[in-house]
């Protein structure tokens, strides 16, 4: 979802630090193995040999595993949809609470912290954070599914699955209804609940590494509770949960972009759908982010970013300007209205008998968007400093969560609105993988336009990977930002074997139950870490 490639350290003075936090990394005993290796051992090597092991064992048994996956998942989301989609609210609530209260005034840094960025240099690359391959694989995808479902029809989504939408006020057979909550619906996935989510644990890593001297990395965070053993198992078995949740976070993400690609590849070019095409996309991408660890290319990638963002940029505009331009912008409006309006039973489908979008769409979402946190967090906890509490969580949730919902409205919107005003129903013919392809098929340029879209895809792929392989390698280094390129190397090339395994696996179902299935015990993690920042807010010092 994210592009995360700007990984830089902040600039600026040394911060003051609380010295009854002020351990440091000298407390994590770091260890020299082979090959030159600068590793936490026991978070290294227990999160790299049970991926290794899941690996090998997932690709020597893809025949039989597929089942596996669909009942792992089955069983998650009948058991602990609840689960996720409370613990969805209270990250929401806790932002909302942090706001409000004196703890806003505390600044990241200390009361004499500069923020390191201008607020137009710190919006654009929170923009950047909310920009990615999530956006381009659902931003058609998603409002057509929820639009299919409110009209009381099915969604190749869910299997045919039916979900009973009338509560939120779409009768069957009502077009402008179903167009309304099927957008609200696609927002609600896509605003404050997962920025919700970032927010908590990159404010988190903030805080106790700019004001308290602990290292970046996830175990710092619980340190007011954990005190000295936070160096020791507990704090072991919190990052290794985050590197799980992280690469199989990630690993989802590359399985759908290749799915997508290849989809795009298959309508511009005739290139054969399938398993194949799917992992040829993910070893010749997965070698380029290498490429860019063993050569030292991040200023090149950080330049290949940022073309890519000019290229999403660009697309959106497209759209905007080519489609139905007075549609899209008014839309939005009514669009964020709706969500507002819908908040209430979008953010509780467990009161109504509802369960394939609480558990098909809401639950998957509030997983992956859970183990993408400590990937999503490190990266805005890298560029906050010197913000207050309260200003940090506005814009982080607000900034990220308009980008989101414009993105939606104009692509979920022009979509939809092909389906309504033009009789077009390809979009809503085609596989999840399809739609973004089919809806630029009805504009002009589609060719280009659809070639741009799968570069897209292709480079978020690339710098996902990339950055993704060097926060992995900061959480198993106990918060060392230098850690030896091996290490990385290590990370970036098991993110692709990982997808490769899934896809082989089992496909979506595969991906889809290992994000959910890591991002479980990452949740708990989370909701302890909602105390933990309160208790680490709470002995500061407030500007």
């Amino acid at each position: 979802m994210t592009d995360n490639t700007d990984m830089i350290p902040p600039e600026g003075e040394a911060n003051p630090i609380d010295t009854d936090y002020q351990v440091g990394q000298d407390n994590i005993k770091m260890s020299i193995g082979p090959f030159g290796l600068d590793i936490h051992n026991r978070v290294f090597m227990i999160s790299g040999l049970v991926i290794v092991a899941f690996v090998f064992l997932t690709l020597a048994f893809q025949s039989s595993v597929g089942p596996v996956f669909e009942s792992l998942l089955s069983w998650l989301y009948t058991n602990f949809d609840w689960f996720f989609l409370l613990s969805g609210n209270i990250f929401v609530l806790v932002c909302v609470l942090l706001v409000l209260s004196p703890l806003g005034k505390v600044r990241l840094g200390g009361t004499e912290a500069k923020p390191d960025y201008s607020y137009a240099g710190w919006f654009a690359m929170l923009f950047a954070a909310g920009m990615g391959i999530g956006l381009m694989f659902y931003g058609v995808s998603e409002p057509m599914s929820h639009f299919q479902t409110a009209l009381g029809g099915t969604s190749v989504a869910d299997g045919g699955a039916r979900s009973d939408w009338a509560p939120l006020g779409a009768a069957a057979g009502d077009q402008l209804a179903a167009a309304d909550l099927g957008m609200s619906a696609a927002i609600y996935h896509w605003s404050l609940h997962p920025w919700a989510i970032y927010a908590i644990l990159a404010l988190g890593l903030a805080l106790f590494s700019y004001n308290k001297g602990l290292p970046l990395t996830v175990r710092s965070i619980f340190y007011p509770i954990l005190g000295e053993r936070v160096w020791g198992w507990p704090g072991h078995i919190i990052d290794i949960l985050a590197v799980f949740s992280t690469i199989f976070g990630l690993a989802t993400s590359l399985g759908l972009g290749s799915a997508q690609a290849a989809a795009g590849l298959n309508a511009l070019f005739g290139i054969p759908l399938g398993a194949t095409t799917q992992v040829v996309l993910v070893l010749g991408i997965t070698s380029v982010a290498l490429i860019s660890v063993v050569a030292g290319l991040e200023k090149g990638v950080k330049r290949l970013s940022e073309i890519n963002m000019g290229l999403a940029i660009l697309l959106l505009l497209f759209v905007v300007l080519v489609g139905p331009t007075l549609a899209i912008i008014t839309g939005f409006f009514g669009d964020l209205f709706n969500y507002a309006k819908n908040f209430g039973g979008l953010s509780m489908p467990f009161a109504r008998d509802d369960s394939n979008f609480s558990q098909g769409w809401t639950s998957f979402y509030w997983a992956w968007w859970i183990s993408w946190s400590p990937f999503v967090g490190m990266f805005i906890a890298r560029v906050s400093r010197g913000r207050t509490v309260r200003e940090f969580i506005i814009c982080v949730l607000l900034i990220p969560s308009l980008v989101c919902a414009f993105w939606m409205s104009a692509f979920g919107g022009t979509a939809i609105h092909q389906f309504i005003n033009d009789g077009y129903t390809a979009v809503a013919d085609a596989g999840l993988d399809l739609r973004l392809f089919e809806m630029l098929a009805a504009m002009p340029l589609a060719e280009i336009t659809s070639f741009i879209a799968i570069i897209l895809v292709i480079v978020f792929f690339v710098t996902s990977s990339d950055s993704g392989s060097l926060v992995i390698d900061t959480i198993t280094a106990g918060g060392k930002m230098e850690a030896p390129t091996p290490q990385r190397v290590f990370w970036a090339s098991f993110e692709g074997l990982l997808a490769i395994a899934l896809i082989l696996g089992g496909g979506l179902a595969a991906l889809q139950a290992m994000a959910v299935s890591t991002g479980l015990p990452f949740t708990l993690v989370l909701l302890v870490g909602c105390y933990t920042l309160y208790k680490g807010l709470a002995s500061e010092p407030r500007s």
